[in-house]
């Protein structure tokens, strides 16, 4: 017999968390469900900018991370939304302004102009780098 279940459980109400092996086309997945969530919650003003700044955050992860693994987080804060990608490569992170003719270094340049704030928490076995947005 089938039952009736919540398909949004009370977690996914404040947050939603899951690890990925990221590809050339997984940024465009994540917007997905990032404009699904900021939907959800009522935060559809931020979905230009936070999808933007996902998707600098995965591409770092595709061109820095061996095994292209990560994971996200999604979290709805009282102030707006903090969004979280984490790998296990160590190493600090900077936004640096890329020459005029290079290809690519602008990312998290990006990120800092798009958000309201940004940063990186490192840890010995890899890091955490977070954008914030105020609703």
């Amino acid at each position: 017999m089938n039952q009736a279940t919540d398909l949004y459980p009370a977690v996914l109400a404040t947050s939603y968390r899951m690890a990925f092996t990221v590809g050339e086309h997984s940024a465009g997945h994540m917007r997905r469900i990032l404009r699904m969530f900021l939907t959800r919650w009522e935060l559809d003003l931020l979905a230009d900018p936070a999808t933007l700044a996902l998707t600098e955050l995965v591409a770092n992860v595709v061109r820095h991370v061996s095994g292209r693994r990560c994971s996200v987080l999604i979290l709805r804060e009282p102030y707006g939304l903090r969004v979280e990608v984490a790998d296990d490569v160590p190493g600090p992170v900077h936004a640096k302004a890329a020459d005029p003719l290079d290809v690519g270094g602008r990312g998290l340049v990006l990120v800092e102009a798009v958000t309201d704030r940004w940063g990186v928490d490192e840890r010995a076995d890899g890091k955490t780098v977070w954008f914030e947005c105020d609703a």
